[in-house]
């Protein structure tokens, strides 16, 4: 699985900072519960639109980042912004 598939960046959503794809909901969130010892499990129950796939890409892109790559993210189109509602 590469994370470039379940993470994206749109300066319309979450001022640009990476998030799940289709949702709203930023990779440093998912990490900072991992970092407070939040099980995978109780994650996906508190965010139920996430998949164990979805926590192993924010994993695998906070990697690539200490590796001090340039890690970049495919922009989604304004056409294809998340409409909330």
């Amino acid at each position: 699985m590469h994370y470039q598939e379940r993470i994206t960046s749109d300066p319309e959503i979450c001022h640009g900072k990476a998030c799940i794809k289709g949702t709203r909901i930023m990779v440093s969130l998912v990490l900072d519960n991992l970092a407070a010892q939040v099980s995978e499990e109780e994650i996906l129950q508190n965010y139920p639109t996430l998949k164990r796939e979805d926590i192993q890409a924010a994993l695998a892109y906070a990697a690539a980042l200490v590796k001090e790559e340039i890690v970049p993210l495919p922009e989604r189109p304004a056409d294809h912004a998340f409409q909330a509602g």
